[in-house]
């Protein structure tokens, strides 16, 4: 990943167990992107490994705004 550049957004993920806290799961670390869609297409890469992990949903983040959430990341029935 390119290096952070001054007046770039930094977009990253909240990483939440079901009930909404924050969790932080071992081995991921917090992975910062340049951009909405690599880091979109990283959870859509990661996210069994995030399940495994104990995260049940994830918010988006740009810098310190959400951009939205909670995405549950259980396939849906």
């Amino acid at each position: 990943m390119p290096p952070y550049r001054w007046g770039m957004s930094t977009w990253s993920w909240r990483f939440e167990g079901p009930d909404g806290t924050a969790v932080e799961p071992a081995g991921i670390g917090r992975p910062l992107f340049p951009n909405q869609a690599d880091a979109e297409t990283w959870v859509g890469e990661s996210w069994r490994a995030l399940l495994e992990a104990g995260v049940e949903q994830v918010r988006l983040y740009e810098d310190a705004r959400e951009v939205y959430g909670p995405m549950g990341l259980r396939p849906s029935e």
